[in-house]
């Protein structure tokens, strides 16, 4: 639909656009037609076409103003429908007995709606309505003020009663209607009564319900069991003793009081028996309005901080001057920018522009807080948002609030910003505090990181462990405490005192618990400054060990740790018994061989003197087989008494009173004896032993004790001619090694000895049973080993191929400062 100015010009050009052209026709038509020229008949097709026009032009224009006069007619009974409707509406939301509030935009003072008198008796001024300390009581007024900055802002709809001054409740509504905030309040009736009175306020409020309301409370709150001791503090008290810089154990709030204080607060409690108010000075605070109350179960307290009211001043409310803040902002490292009631920028501080990296100067023009916000989105510094626009409108919000307000913002650079927004002034603006949390974030993801991994430790020990506090209250503890001593999680979980504990052990080990605990609590509160950690073992009356250790701790508490030994303990004594039994026996088989040594030493002396008289033939001639005979005496004999002296010898260096006589030794004479001895001792085999000796000629000179060194060599080669066929071939070979000692390695042919009984070879009294000439007695290879050590040398047993076995003794080429004396 066109403009009516424009319909009316074009109407009118419309109507004139015939007479127009019919004039401008005239000369042309009143032109007689005389000539059939072409040329001649231009005018009257000009003038055909003018007129034609201005016909086309009038039609137009009527049906123009045809349309227009029927959309006249249309609107304005569509107009007197709607204002008919809204007195309708009118009417019905005067006659209805309730107030509708509306608020349309952040920046416009809302509507109020609705018979004013129904809700305020006597009043018919709307604004009224929006004072709400003026009809209503001041905690209702408060409460509903926050429901509707919570509805404004966060877009919480709510439902709650409010009581109004005369009594009266008054139901309350809010909702968000097409983006606007919209708040119903009707009057139910119903009047509030007064609080009961009689028995009803004779039962007192347990621990559990007083926690639930004094929770809601803003002012400092806490709660007492019937000792005196502090379980449990609101939050506005926490955060008065944070202002004070009270810390405590970690898990529990500081008190406020000192202990005499505390003390007398608590007589004067009992002594009222009822709710008392009293003044308290106290030494940080200064003066303090305290209400003490009893509890069943203990007791419960708040105060107020007495604050020197303003006088009423009769001048119309100016808005505050935030220029003297100006020097205290900047003085802040903590990012801070206020904004006026119109949204621009009046004071921020450097560390403000530092945080966003915005320009000091560009920022002094005052610009807009939308244009800052837009500018920081653009630099990508703003949270990650899908949809901007109503993230900054819900922002920008906050210049409606009426208590301060925390949000925080997650920056895409990976720093986190708790934003705090609180009324500047009185008429809408704002105060920003821009806190980096990101240091405060890390510090905290670490600590819960590290007691994660400190309880999941604790759990994990086999360990009893319990931590006591200063005031002999369970601080921590594991489950294997639990399981030690029989006491239920559910009780450990309570923070129990230690009398607390005790009692439980009593229950659960009715003959010792009692005195157990009784003892460990002496441990637990001693208060010596000299104390140290102590450590000992329980036996209690079931027959389980408990090894405990209790420990002082830096910050003055006390850890206990408890481990049952009960099994390992009896795994010791069973261990111990054992290995007394067995040096009981070796002590036994000692003194066993070394008296059976000594008794057969006379007999073989007569066993061997007379053999060799036989051989000699005084007392008569021997046939071949009386001398084979004779000959095999002799040698069993001499390996009898070689043996014994083995024996004797080994005996000796166990007593660890062998010695050695050292003295400079020639090796070919010290090969001979042993020869001379290996021939006796295999003269009545078939064949003879086939030894073989090789002797190095840059041998340094060898001292030692050559009784020692002629039994190692003679073991070693009857050994190797155990293991050998009769005839078979023994390689004895001397050599240097290095300038300071001497190597003596006995080769043999034999079937080599198996590499799982070559450990066995150097152990006293085991027999190899080896296919070879015979079996040994055992102390051979042990005899070697033995006297090796004694000189300070070693022994190697090794393998040869195909077949074989290589024996090496490596001795000092000076053993007169040898000091071992065996193994």
């Amino acid at each position: 639909m066109k403009p009516a100015g424009f319909r009316k010009l074009s109407g009118f050009v419309a109507l004139s656009a015939a007479p127009v052209a019919v004039l401008a026709a005239s000369p042309a038509l009143a032109t007689p037609v005389i000539s059939a020229n072409v040329v001649n008949a231009a005018p009257y097709a000009i003038a055909l076409g003018a007129a034609g026009f201005g016909l086309v032009a009038t039609f137009m224009a009527a049906r123009w103003r045809r349309a227009a006069d029927l959309a006249n007619a249309s609107t304005a009974e569509r107009l007197g429908e709607m204002r008919a409707a809204l007195d309708e509406f009118e009417t019905l939301l005067a006659g209805m007995p309730e107030v509708t509030i509306l608020w349309k935009d952040t920046g416009l003072a809302p509507s109020v709606l609705g018979p004013v008198p129904a809700l305020i008796p006597g009043e018919t001024r709307p604004e009224t309505v929006l004072d709400f300390r003026s009809w209503l009581d001041a905690d209702a007024a408060r409460e509903l003020a926050d429901r509707l900055t919570d509805l404004r802002i966060e877009g919480k709809v709510f439902e709650t009663s409010i009581t109004a001054r005369d009594g009266r409740i008054i139901r309350c509504a809010g909702r968000l209607v097409g983006g606007s905030a919209v708040v119903r309040l009707r009057p139910s009736g119903s009047v509030m009564r007064s609080p009961a009175s009689g028995p009803a306020l004779t039962r007192l409020p347990s621990l559990t319900e007083a926690q639930g309301i004094l929770s809601n409370l803003t002012v400092p709150a806490w709660i007492r069991d019937r000792d005196g001791v502090l379980v449990y503090a609101n939050a506005a008290y926490l955060h008065f003793t944070r202002t004070l810089g009270l810390k405590s154990e970690r898990g529990t709030a500081p008190d406020i009081f000192p202990a005499p204080a505390r003390e007398r607060l608590l007589k004067a409690l009992e002594n009222a028996g009822d709710t008392i108010a009293l003044e308290h000075a106290h030494e940080m605070a200064g003066k303090l309005d305290l209400v003490l109350f009893p509890l069943n179960g203990g007791s419960a307290g708040y105060f107020y901080l007495p604050l020197a009211r303003p006088k009423m001043q009769e001048d119309a409310p100016r808005e505050p001057d935030l220029g003297h803040l100006t020097t205290v902002i900047d003085t802040l490292a903590t990012p801070v920018a206020v904004f006026d009631k119109n949204r621009r920028l009046t004071h921020f501080n450097s560390a403000y522009a530092q945080f966003w990296a915005l320009d000091p100067d560009w920022l002094s023009g005052r610009p807009d807080e939308r244009a800052i916000l837009d500018k920081l989105r653009t630099m990508g510094a703003l949270p990650a948002e899908s949809d901007y626009r109503s993230w900054r409108d819900k922002h920008l919000m906050s210049y409606a609030l009426t208590t301060p307000r925390e949000t925080p913002w997650y920056l895409p650079d990976g720093r986190c910003a708790n934003v705090i927004a609180a009324p500047a002034t009185g008429s809408g603006g704002v105060i920003y505090v821009f806190e980096d949390m990101t240091e405060r974030l890390a510090l905290e993801t670490r600590h819960n990181a590290l007691i994660d991994v400190q309880r999941e430790t604790l759990n994990a020990l086999n360990e009893g462990v319990a931590v006591f506090g200063t005031n002999g209250r369970l601080r921590l503890s594991n489950p294997r405490l639990s399981e030690i001593w029989k006491l239920p999680m559910n009780v450990l979980g309570g923070r129990p005192h230690i009398d607390d504990v005790t009692r439980a052990a009593a229950g659960a080990f009715p003959e010792d618990g009692d005195a157990i605990w009784r003892d460990l609590k002496r441990r637990i509160i001693d208060l010596n400054p000299t104390r140290g950690d102590t450590k000992g073992r329980i036996a209690r009356a079931d027959g389980r060990l408990i090894d405990f250790a209790v420990v002082r701790l830096p910050d003055g508490q006390s850890m206990m740790t408890f481990m049952d030994v009960s099994e390992s303990a009896n795994y010791e004594r069973v261990l111990k018994e054992r290995n007394e039994a067995l040096i009981a026996a070796d002590r036994l088989k000692d003194t066993f061989v070394q008296n059976v040594s000594y008794e057969l030493r006379s007999p073989l002396t007569n066993i061997i003197g007379f053999a060799d008289l036989l051989a000699s033939g005084e007392v008569g001639p021997l046939n071949e087989k009386q001398r084979a005979y004779t000959d095999y005496i002799r040698a069993s004999s001499a390996n009898l008494g070689l043996l014994i002296d083995n024996i004797l010898d080994l005996a000796t260096v166990d007593a660890g009173i062998a010695q050695l006589n050292t003295e400079k030794l020639d090796i070919p004479d010290l090969i001979a004896k042993a020869r001379a001895g290996l021939s006796a001792a295999f003269s009545g085999s078939e064949k003879p032993v086939n030894l073989k000796v090789e002797v190095a000629e840059d041998l340094p000179a060898f001292v030692a004790d050559g009784t020692r060194i002629v039994q190692i060599l003679y073991n070693l080669l009857s050994n190797a001619a155990r293991f050998s066929e009769p005839g078979a071939e023994i390689r004895l070979s001397v050599e240097a090694r290095g300038a300071n000692r001497i190597a003596f390695s006995v080769e043999d042919e034999g079937v080599g000895i198996p590499e799982e009984i070559r450990a066995a070879m150097f152990s006293r009294f085991e027999g190899q049973s080896v296919e070879g000439r015979q079996r040994g007695a055992g102390l051979g290879l042990a005899i070697v080993k033995t006297f090796a050590n004694l000189h300070g040398g070693t022994v190697h047993i090794e393998g040869r191929e195909p077949r074989g076995t290589r024996v090496t003794v490596i001795v000092p080429a000076d053993a007169s400062q040898a000091q071992n004396a065996g193994e």
